[in-house]
């Protein structure tokens, strides 16, 4: 079947935001008006459509990243809406990698909110060209102008004001259009899907040709031939401020560092909740935001010849087929699904496929167009496309599925280390047996949720980003694998480092009676740059250790950073150059030379004065005046240490950095204080080494755990 709808006419954007900033909502309403649901689902009331899982609807809050598809001004619009809470990191990370243009969402009250600057700096990260939704203009304190200059000062934005409030809180009645110099009027009595175009209100006009003279101003300098009209007086007309507009927009997309600062964010407002704004959103994500043949090709490499040898894939139909797998979920009718973005060309369902990542081939099953969680079989998929796999099983999140004739590997996807991990024990020997296949589904589905088995106790222990996320994951366990299971006190992901220099040495020679062990290797160790990881440099010369007992020494230090140094937790952050050693023609196998590495590691690590790392996490409090001394010195006692503080409307917005070891129950301890009148939200911020009282605690407790 030839494509429905052409590459220009595609557009696949994400939408990002705080929690509570009203994505889902604003999504609700895109598909009402583009007629791809009859009712609008609503957040309080658990119905609405992209929040499709049980936990989602209960919690008001979006967990994984739905999928959908709808139409308007005959352009195809991809829609994925992302969680806001920090907990989600990876939901947000992956849609982003995959997208071509976001909405960034911002409440109006609140103004930019630290999980509005983690997602727009993973936006900034993978150059995503973005327009902002100032939501909630109905809502008591809404403030259009504070949240518009908050897009420069907090996130280092390069915003367009494309339309101006009429009226704010409960006086909102529409916009004032920029462009077009036109007041947009919401009719209430048909929820906003009614309006009336009218001139600007008498009392306005001023304050709009100002803002339009200033957009005139910013899209002229974007434009040299705008720039001479508007030197000469001359009229420039809308669609040549649209044209500039878009072309400027895009700009992130084309320039790395610096220049891609300067790409604009046009900034438009209304309120979701009560049906204003979404269509004049609607136009800007079509006139704006790039199609995927406006991005540059995606760049890979040629797995056959290696990393450096690079490769470009087109958006095109004819170009050899290439995709990205972001996203793996369970479905109780179909099985896993596999999401994946086409970047090149088609792919039938029912075809031989080859994961370049993994080297496998294997063939697909079906074939679906999601949305949220319904879903339509299709035939094919074309450049350009977001749809979901059926009967991939070798493919993980962030593999790469192409043309076996013409291989390529796409830059896959980082995620962060989890901070938190809490000990888990079915409560039958049924139970038992579920949980290990409940837990390997949902590490397939979510990259940054880990699964281990402590060494010393035997005890299952599983990781993640937060207390929020851990405790879906448990919740998911029990719905949809029937596993009941109990849960111990959440424990901190402690990590280790070592601090300076030392040299490491081992002899490992064993004789049983017949053939021998023998490695001996010699290495100097390096404390890393914060966030290098572990490197590992062969610097033997001579041949003194021939090139097949390598490999097994820098497994052998692998091992032995994951079982720490002080208190049994990872070591990162190391760089090993293994410079000397000595090998025997009978007795030498790689058994020995990994237990000899191991052991050299162990050996200098002793004498390079290890310390314990502790996650440090940013927090924000949003108090009321009255309670602020107090909530203040309870962060304080919490070994938080104050960043800033500002009054926004009333209310105080405390940042702090505090030890996430410090900040167990304080949920409970926040509402009580404050008498359930103060929020907060807290994101990992980077890792610190522990105070002395803290380190000697932690090292006692894990060595009364041996």
């Amino acid at each position: 079947m030839p494509r429905q709808t052409p590459l220009n006419r595609t557009r696949n954007i994400g939408i990002m935001a705080h929690i509570d900033a009203g994505k889902t909502t604003t999504t609700e309403r895109i598909l009402f008006y583009t007629g791809r649901t009859y009712k609008i689902g609503e957040v309080h009331e658990g119905t609405a459509t992209m929040d499709w899982m049980e936990q989602e609807q209960e919690r008001g809050i979006t967990i994984t990243s739905a999928a959908t598809t709808c139409f308007w001004r005959d352009v195809r619009v991809n829609i994925i809406d992302t969680p806001g809470h920090v907990d989600f990191t990876a939901e947000v990370e992956r849609s982003l990698r995959v997208l071509d243009g976001a909405v960034a969402v911002f409440d109006s009250v609140a103004g930019v909110e630290p999980q509005s600057e983690t997602v727009w700096r993973q936006a900034d990260k993978y150059r995503v060209p973005r327009i902002c939704f100032v939501n909630k203009m109905d809502r008591i304190g809404a403030d259009f102008k504070r949240t518009f200059e908050q897009i420069t000062t907090k996130l280092g934005g390069n915003p367009v004001a494309l339309q101006l409030p009429i009226g704010a809180e409960d006086k909102f009645v529409g916009v004032v259009d920029l462009v077009a110099m036109k007041a947009i009027r919401y009719k209430d009595e048909t929820m906003g899907a009614e309006y009336v175009v009218d001139e600007i209100p008498a009392d306005m006009l001023e304050e709009a040709k100002a803002y339009r003279e200033q957009l005139i101003e910013k899209v002229s300098e974007a434009d040299d031939k705008l720039l001479e009209k508007y030197l000469h007086g001359e009229e420039i007309s809308d669609e040549e401020i649209k044209a500039a507009l878009r072309k400027r927009v895009n700009t992130s997309v084309h320039t790395r560092g610096d220049k891609a600062e300067a790409a604009f964010v046009p900034v438009i407002c209304g309120s979701a909740f009560k049906n204003k704004g979404v269509q004049p959103l609607l136009d800007a994500i079509v006139d704006y935001l790039p199609s995927p043949v406006d991005v540059p090709a995606i760049v890979g490499f040629d797995p056959d010849k290696g990393p450096d040898v690079l490769v470009e894939r087109p958006a095109s139909d004819d170009a050899p087929f290439s995709a990205l797998a972001f996203k793996i979920m369970t479905d109780p009718f179909v099985g896993q699904l596999t999401f994946i973005r086409v970047y090149s060309g088609v792919m039938a369902a029912g075809t031989t496929v080859y994961n370049s990542t993994k080297q496998k081939s294997e063939r697909l099953g079906r074939l679906l167009q999601m949305h949220a969680n319904k879903r339509e079989e299709i035939k094919e998929v074309y450049a350009g496309d977001i749809a979901a796999a059926v009967g991939l099983k070798t493919v993980t999140t962030g593999d790469t599925i192409c043309d076996e004739k013409k291989p390529v590997v796409l830059e896959s996807m980082d995620f962060p280390e989890p901070v938190i991990s809490l000990a888990i024990e079915p409560k039958t020997k049924v139970d038992q047996e579920k949980l290990g296949q409940g837990l390997g589904k949902l590490m397939a589905e979510d990259p940054t949720f880990r699964v281990k088995t402590d060494i010393q106790t035997g005890e299952v222990v599983i990781a993640g980003m937060g207390e929020l996320h851990l405790e879906i994951i448990v919740d998911r366990l029990k719905r949809e694998f029937n596993v009941e299971a109990s849960v111990g006190r959440p424990q901190v992901a402690y990590k280790e480092t070592l601090t300076r220099p030392a040299d490491g040495e081992m002899k490992y020679a064993k004789q049983t009676g017949g053939r021998g062990q023998y490695g001996h290797a010699k290495i100097h160790l390096f404390p890393g740059e914060p966030g290098s990881g572990y490197v590992f440099e062969n610097k033997i010369s001579g041949g003194t250790i021939p090139r097949e007992f390598i490999k097994p020494i820098d497994e052998g230090i692998k091992e032995a950073l994951t079982r720490g140094v002080l208190a049994g937790y990872p070591v990162d952050d190391v760089r090993i150059e293994l410079y000397d050693g000595s090998y025997h023609d009978v007795d030498s196998s790689e058994m020995a030379f990994k237990i000899a590495g191991s052991m050299a590691f162990q050996d200098a690590a002793k004498k390079a004065k290890p310390v314990l790392l502790e996650p440090v996490m940013r927090v924000e409090v949003v108090v009321p005046k009255d309670y602020m001394g107090d909530v203040m010195g309870n962060l304080s006692s919490r070994r938080g240490q104050i960043q800033s503080q500002e009054d926004r409307g009333g209310t105080q917005i405390i940042n702090a950095r505090v030890p996430l070891s410090e900040m167990f129950g304080y949920a409970t301890d926040l509402r009580s204080r404050t008498q359930g009148r103060a929020t907060y939200s807290m994101h990992f911020d980077r890792y610190e080494p522990a105070p002395g009282h803290v380190s000697d605690e932690v090292v006692a407790r894990m060595q009364g755990k041996a």
